[in-house]
């Protein structure tokens, strides 16, 4: 039995089966489409032509400019765009996970009963009120930033960083974008000298070359300047020491050399504890003016890369004088359960300052060093593992805090007996370190603690108005405080710092969490948004709590282009051997050296 015909229908017979019966077929949907388009009204077919016109025009204007946006823009703003052209019901307000090739919109389904049901559930701290806010996202489209894209992303912030340091400081050592000019520290090229492993990393080979010759042709260190010991070391012997075993050119290693020969006089001290400044073409060296102290962590983060410079040049002087060094502040009285204080004097070697004990500025990278020189000498170092273990027992014990309202784990301070709440961003250097003890077979709780402080560290950016962090933070600790995270006038500064994402890729790394890389893609887009000057370069900024007027600082410090972009394109990538952490240790200023083959 068939179906009563509808008085609509149109019943049409064609002679002829198979093939000929298809094409005519076709033919057929041809004329159909063909006499709805004349049945149009005039007015109908004119305006869907003006549309496909105006289309097709702008597609062409604006393919250009598309690709170069797509990778700056947000995706909570793609989300946005997608909930108004109604591609689904709801999207997450959150970013998930990377996936390889071109940007997708995918379909997470999670089973529940018997029914297929679409549900995601994720906390966040909201950057407005610091309030938890449980989101529910159904029948979701979840879109993919794929990792080519943000490694992509990194290549152009580089050059756009690249193009404003050749067009105005060129040779010189630090990049002031805004005034289009340029400020001189030593006198070194300094800034050239610390992006040379980034651009080599980066796959920038034209930008390496032109680095390359001008630190063949123009680079002389016969000048009759001071400098800072810790500083020309982690970022002018350290640069050259790693670009010179990534790429094996010898024009690297013989600046290596004649650059750690001229810093040596810094250690003929009474002591033995270096002094501060060098003058590198007189052969002098001195302490600051206005003290005979230097900094523990200045005096403790030099060891990566004279021993390195004793390896290469078989000269064992370059690493027995740092390695006295790190004797001597072993043996020393006045710590803190394994924390040190900030300050040592070159006359007599004994701690000053004493009673206040930190993991941020003059005492940060000490801790750093310590793991990291256990593992550049292939763990066999036991006293230097030892000093390490006892001070991350001691900052469990003394320096971790939780605020309110979120329970934050973080790492304070304490001054003669009275805890502070008070946290360096580059206190954010931590969870990647103790990640990294923990990848090389420390305890467990070590990598539970470094994600814990890494969400801290994160938070720090999200909860600023600009979504980035400022340099120093205060933590609420009392109960029925609104805000996890205060900041005062004189902290709101932004330096361009690498620590948050250096962590970030070492978690990455190690857990294979693709949450770190959103985290690292979020905070990639608010630089670009609040710190890109359009001519050329980054700038810090002044006040991270105002997205109006972030009040630039005008000046672009070396370790963004040595550090923070590195370590932001390091974990993007998905590949192990781009800088394998079983081969190589990173200095404090991003600059990888090699792990010391064993002798046994």
């Amino acid at each position: 039995m068939h179906p009563q015909s509808r008085q609509d229908y149109v019943s049409v017979s064609f002679a002829g089966q198979g093939n000929g019966g298809y094409n005519n077929s076709k033919q057929w949907r041809r004329k159909s489409c063909w006499r709805k388009w004349k049945q149009l009204s005039r007015l109908q077919r004119s305006l869907i032509l003006f549309i496909l016109v105006i289309l097709f025009i702008c597609g062409i204007a604006s393919y250009p400019v598309f690709i170069a946006q797509l990778r700056g823009i947000t995706l909570y703003t793609l989300n946005i765009l997608l909930k108004r052209l109604f591609l689904c019901n709801h999207l997450p307000q959150r970013k998930l996970s990377n996936k390889r090739g071109p940007p997708i919109l995918q379909n997470r389904i999670q089973k529940k009963g018997n029914t297929s049901d679409t549900v995601a559930r994720d906390k966040v701290v909201d950057s407005k009120n610091g309030k938890k806010e449980t989101g529910v996202i159904s029948t979701c489209c979840v879109l993919f930033v794929p990792d080519a894209s943000r490694l992509e992303a990194v290549q152009e912030a580089f050059r756009h960083a690249w193009k404003g340091y050749k067009d105005f400081a060129w040779g010189h050592d630090e990049l002031r974008p805004v005034s289009k000019s340029y400020n001189e520290w030593f006198g070194l090229g300094l800034t050239l000298i610390d992006a040379m492993d980034t651009m080599w990393i980066l796959g920038l080979k034209e930008e390496f070359e032109e680095a390359k010759a001008w630190v063949a042709k123009e680079l002389t260190f016969d000048k009759n300047v001071d400098v800072n010991l810790f500083e020309s070391t982690i970022r002018i012997l350290g640069g050259l020491l790693s670009t010179y075993h990534l790429t094996g050119d010898i024009v690297f290693l013989d600046k290596a050399k004649d650059i750690g020969s001229r810093l040596m006089p810094a250690f003929n001290t009474p002591s033995k504890i270096p002094y501060s400044d060098v003058n590198i073409g007189k052969g002098t060296a001195h302490p600051p003016r206005w003290t005979s102290d230097s900094t523990v962590a200045e005096v403790t983060s030099i060891q990566l890369e004279f021993r390195e410079l004793s390896r290469l040049t078989q000269e064992p002087l370059y690493e027995a004088v740092v390695a006295e060094i790190m004797k001597q502040v072993h043996k020393l009285d006045g710590k803190l359960d394994g924390l040190v204080p900030m300050f040592i004097n070159t006359n007599n070697g004994q701690f000053t300052h004493q009673g206040i004990y930190t993991l941020g500025a003059r005492a940060d990278s000490y801790y750093e060093y310590l793991l990291k020189q256990w593992i550049q000498g292939g763990k066999k170092e036991n006293q230097l593992l030892d000093d390490y273990l006892q001070a991350i027992e001691g900052v469990k014990k003394n320096l971790l805090q939780k605020s309110s309202p979120n329970g934050l784990i973080f790492v304070g301070e304490v001054s003669h007996g009275q805890f502070s709440p008070k946290m360096d961003h580059l206190v954010c250097f931590l969870p990647g370190t103790l990640a990294l003890g923990a990848h090389n077979g420390l305890p467990a709780d070590h990598m539970d603690l470094a994600k814990k402080l890494m969400k801290t560290c994160y938070q720090m950016y999200v909860q600023m108005e600009t979504g980035l962090s400022p340099e120093i933070v205060h933590f609420n600790m009392h109960q029925g405080s609104t805000r996890d995270i205060d900041v005062k006038l004189a902290d709101r500064h932004n330096l361009l710092r690498p620590e948050t994402v250096e962590s970030l890729f070492y978690l990455y790394r190690f857990t294979k969490d693709h949450k770190y890389q959103d985290w690292g893609w979020e905070i990639l887009q608010n630089f670009n948004k609040y710190t890109k000057v359009s001519s050329g370069g980054y700038t810090s900024i002044n006040n991270v709590r105002d997205p109006d007027y972030p009040s630039p600082k005008d000046k672009m410090e070396s370790f963004f282009l040595g550090e923070t972009l590195k370590y932001l394109y390091l974990l993007f990538s998905d590949e192990p051997d781009l800088i394998n952490l079983d081969k190589y240790v990173f200095n404090t200023e991003a600059h990888p050296l090699p792990i010391w083959p064993s002798t046994v």
